[in-house]
């Protein structure tokens, strides 16, 4: 199994087949994960940078991804402490590593910030490194 961040799924869903390069793991993300990739899609949409057809068609394979929506009891409280660990005033990257720690999987993140601070705990990869 691998936990995708929004870092990931958004490039995954510029494409018919995208997420098919993330391999056979099972892909699972917090309930986050979809907000943000919504709101950067339209964002990019509402600046330009995406037409409205393409942004709409990468919209439709974001709520159709293969990726499962995972919220286990204590993500909440495991969050606030991976925050705290990292000295992040916010916990949104924290919901990836402590979903990918309850799991007990890989983390998978183009976030190159993300990558660099976290990288230590040995499990968050970059696509590139699957």
């Amino acid at each position: 199994m691998l936990v995708v961040d929004a870092s990931v799924a958004l490039p995954a869903c510029q494409y018919e087949d995208g997420f098919a390069a993330l391999g056979d793991d099972q892909l699972a993300a917090p309930p986050l994960m979809w907000s943000e990739a919504r709101s950067t899609l339209h964002e990019a949409a509402w600046r330009g940078e995406l037409g409205g057809d393409e942004a709409h068609a990468a919209l439709l394979r974001l709520e159709s991804a293969p990726v499962s929506s995972r919220r286990p009891e204590d993500l909440g409280e495991e969050a606030w402490r991976v925050a705290d660990a990292f000295g992040w005033a916010k916990t949104y990257d924290a919901e990836y590593v402590a979903l990918a720690q309850l799991l007990g999987c890989r983390l998978v993140t183009a976030d190159a910030r993300l990558r660099r601070v976290a990288r230590r705990l040995g499990f968050v990869v970059a696509p590139g490194e699957l």
